[in-house]
């Protein structure tokens, strides 16, 4: 069950995100966030300790301090998109962080 949770907050939370601060371009917006999902693909390379928690941070190459700390940055960079990216990634460490907890 977490799992499906898990992977609908990644499709849901991006959506919302783009309705909620960029409503005039809500929709490229929602799929610039998506497309911030692609990071998982640093699953591929490496392989997570099996355990009852999934913990993500910290355990891909994308998805530890120094990479996700750039990714905040890119929430102050002035171009539109660059900032629709970096909301779509924070808001994707954010989600795998929650799941750290459980």
């Amino acid at each position: 069950m977490y799992g499906f949770i898990h992977i609908s907050l990644h499709l849901v939370v991006p959506i919302a995100l783009a309705w909620i601060f960029f409503r005039n371009d809500w929709l490229k917006a929602a799929l610039i966030m998506l497309a911030a999902n692609l990071v998982d693909l640093d699953h591929l390379f490496v392989q997570a300790s099996s355990g009852p928690v999934q913990c993500a941070i910290n355990s891909y190459p994308l998805h530890t301090m120094l990479p996700i700390s750039l990714m905040g940055a890119l929430l102050f960079l002035p171009w539109k998109p660059i900032r629709m990216l970096g909301v779509g990634l924070v808001a994707h460490m954010l989600i795998d962080a929650a799941g750290c907890g459980i």
